[in-house]
């Protein structure tokens, strides 16, 4: 659970590269065309019998039939991922776009087609040139046959695919899914495998960011190990998810530290123009209520799809205080980070929901449903700020429904 919440900076880096999408074309691309060129360097372990029964000019056809078409199926899916991404876009929220290019099967889809029509035009080019031999159109054949097969299934599975990709329902199981990861992760290692904060000294060196954006990921193995090498206390400033510029510090260390130190330290920072999810369960949590805003606002007037945020965001706040904490809890001796507050988790989730659904009586019923819930889940941990997060949402209701009977089975709710 805690594998990419703890990646190091470069393991880091190098997942956000594993997820783009041209990343994982080039290669299947790669792989397409290495195995059109290898039939030539298989042909002589072929039999020449063999050659005889298949028929020299078994794959000509085939060949020029997948590269004619695959570009169009590529052009069709290609069209249908754009759409699906504009459809999240404007209809959930653009946050949650970015979990849709991420999808893995989509750019598997993308890549196979990609690669499909690569591996054709590379074996009409070498059938072409006389670079195959009987023995080597044989080898080219029954490649064919497989990578046909292939493309079958995935274009079987791709019709299912579309059927709900970026659909509300299915861009909300997407955003619940990271959200609950990055909580589960937070609570097995909280502070991010660091130490509880303490009160900061005064007169600390702080070390400063060069560019402005969001924390998007902190190397805390990394810290630990600067820490280590140059006898430091590292008091981490900004959990993931802080908006940072040049003048906010980063973090503040115990000793002075020559540039080399700082700039490595300030390396171990990962400054994004966007939040990611990894290590932002808030995130999640901000997401999931703009999901739910814009199923509230007078253009969509949906809310049902609020009713079902409500319940993502009640397992993702749940998994919170159900998640035993792990063997890298507290692992890094010299890094103090800070703590997730439950107040600030209760105020990106409910305080937006209870704002744009305070006229919606049954969002505002689910809500104090919601909030008694996770109140009797874990009284100690989130009782007094349930109670409260559900008197200012009556409040609001009471401000924003016409009709009397409405307030009354509000207050009639169970918290």
């Amino acid at each position: 659970m805690t594998g990419e919440y703890l990646a190091g900076r470069g393991a880091y880096i190098l997942g956000l590269i594993t997820k783009r999408i041209w990343f994982r074309a080039s290669l299947f691309s790669v792989a397409a065309i290495l195995t059109a060129l290898v039939a030539g360097w298989v042909a002589p372990f072929i039999p020449y019998e063999l050659s005889l029964t298949v028929g020299g000019k078994a794959v000509d056809n085939i060949l020029t039939i997948l590269a004619s078409s695959m570009l169009a199926v590529t052009t069709f899916a290609l069209s249908a991922s754009v759409g699906a991404y504009g459809s999240a876009t404007s209809t959930v929220t653009p946050r949650a776009t970015q979990l849709l290019v991420d999808d893995r099967f989509t750019q598997n889809a993308l890549s196979t087609f990609v690669g499909t029509f690569l591996f054709s035009i590379v074996g009409i080019i070498a059938l072409t040139t006389g670079l195959y031999g009987p023995e080597g159109r044989v080898v080219l054949f029954f490649a064919t046959i497989v990578i046909v097969a292939v493309i079958a299934i995935t274009l079987l599975r791709w019709i299912q695919h579309l059927s709900s990709f970026g659909r509300v329902r299915d861009t909300i199981e997407r955003v619940e899914t990271v959200a609950r990861r990055a909580m589960q992760a937070w609570a097995e290692a909280p502070h991010l495998g660091a130490q509880p904060p303490v009160a900061i000294p005064t007169g600390l060196l702080s070390v400063y960011p060069a560019d402005t954006g969001y924390v998007a990921h902190i190397d805390v193995a990394g810290l630990a190990r600067i820490a280590e090498r140059y006898g430091l206390t590292v008091h981490i400033a900004e959990l993931p998810g802080a908006f940072v510029y040049p003048e906010r510090p980063l973090a503040h260390v115990s000793e002075a530290v020559d540039d080399k130190a700082r700039m490595a330290i300030k390396n171990t920072f990962s400054i994004l123009p966007d939040r990611r999810f990894d290590q932002d369960p808030r995130f999640g949590l901000i997401v999931l209520s703009e999901i739910a805003s814009r199923a509230l606002s007078p253009a969509v007037n949906d809310p049902g799809t609020a009713i079902r945020v409500l319940g993502a965001g009640h397992r993702t706040l749940a998994d919170f205080v159900d998640t035993k904490r792990g063997a890298k809890a507290c692992i890094h001796l010299r890094v103090h980070a800070p703590a997730l507050t439950i107040d600030d988790m209760f105020n990106d989730f409910f305080r937006p929901i209870a704002r744009d659904g305070a006229s919606v009586v049954e969002v505002q019923l689910r809500l104090c449903a919601t909030l008694s819930s996770l109140a009797a889940h874990a009284p100690d941990i989130f009782g007094k700020i349930a109670r409260r997060h559900a008197d200012a949402a009556k409040m609001r209701a009471d401000d924003a429904l016409s009709f009397e009977g409405d307030r009354a089975a509000l207050h009639m709710s169970d918290f």
